[in-house]
């Protein structure tokens, strides 16, 4: 079988939360470049707006919603409907997450920044692999991948305790779907990027020299990665090449872990 085959996505239906711009923008474009017809969604509609011309002009077959990710309600209508008016979903992205601005060192943070993180990071991403299995199963199809952190897999002093544990949750929310998602041919794995140049932590990382070059300097390949860069993972998570790939969580990190 040649590449193209592998990572030939004609015919299938996606939906990519946190899509308006950084990582969930990055695998919008990659999973339409290779033929998926793709839902972007987010709460930022002037930035959705933007990417969805510009997916559209780039030739990808692609349609946008406005969707609070944090509203497990409105994330389930959202996923049901789509898979409703294509008869099919074959491809759920759960990217939307907030680190809400606070750094690990401290316990004070306040309670209603927690909540903040909590509701969209960990219950807005199991309402949207709930939502995904309930329309994939029918099919006995489908793949459903979710955006997690390096953070959830080690202590990280640069982000708040909500963002770390969130992330870490979300790691064993896929280990557990899998489980019960296998027997369904539905496959379940987490992305746990390290650091990539996106708005995260209020687009710190691009704004504040001095912040980056604290990221850079514990990478083994000194650099903070570019939001493209995810694209071939997730290009694979998403694909016929990743057939019997499930309840994986792989970092995409510049080596971060190998510390």
């Amino acid at each position: 079988m040649k590449a193209a085959e592998l990572f030939d996505l004609r015919g299938q239906v996606a939906l990519v939360t946190g899509a308006a711009a950084g990582l969930g923008l990055a695998i919008a474009e990659v999973l339409a470049a290779n033929g998926a017809h793709v839902l972007l969604t987010d709460i930022d509609t002037a930035g959705l707006e933007a990417a969805r011309q510009s997916l559209a002009s780039a030739g990808g077959a692609v349609e946008s919603a406005p969707l609070d990710a944090a509203d497990r309600e409105a994330v389930e209508t959202c996923i049901a409907d789509l898979a409703r008016r294509h008869g099919r979903l074959d491809i759920v992205v759960a990217n939307a997450g907030i680190s809400a601005g606070q750094e690990g060192r401290t316990l004070d943070g306040a309670w209603n920044t927690w909540q903040q993180v909590i509701d969209l990071n960990l219950t807005g991403v199991f309402a949207a692999i709930r939502a995904a299995a309930a329309a994939m199963k029918p099919r006995r199809s489908g793949r459903i991948v979710v955006n997690a952190s390096i953070a959830g897999l080690r202590g990280e002093v640069m982000v708040g305790y909500a963002y770390a544990a969130t992330k870490a949750a979300v790691c064993n929310l896929v280990r557990q779907a899998t489980i019960e998602l296998g027997p369904y041919g539905i496959s379940v794995n987490a992305i746990a990027p390290g650091p990539f140049r996106t708005n995260i932590a209020g687009g710190r990382l691009q704004r504040d020299p001095e912040f980056a070059r604290q990221f850079e300097a514990e990478m083994p390949m000194h650099r903070i990665a570019e939001p493209a860069e995810i694209k071939g993972l997730a290009l694979l998570l998403a694909s016929p090449a990743a057939s019997y790939i499930t309840g994986a969580v792989i970092p995409i990190d510049g080596g971060a872990l190998a510390w």
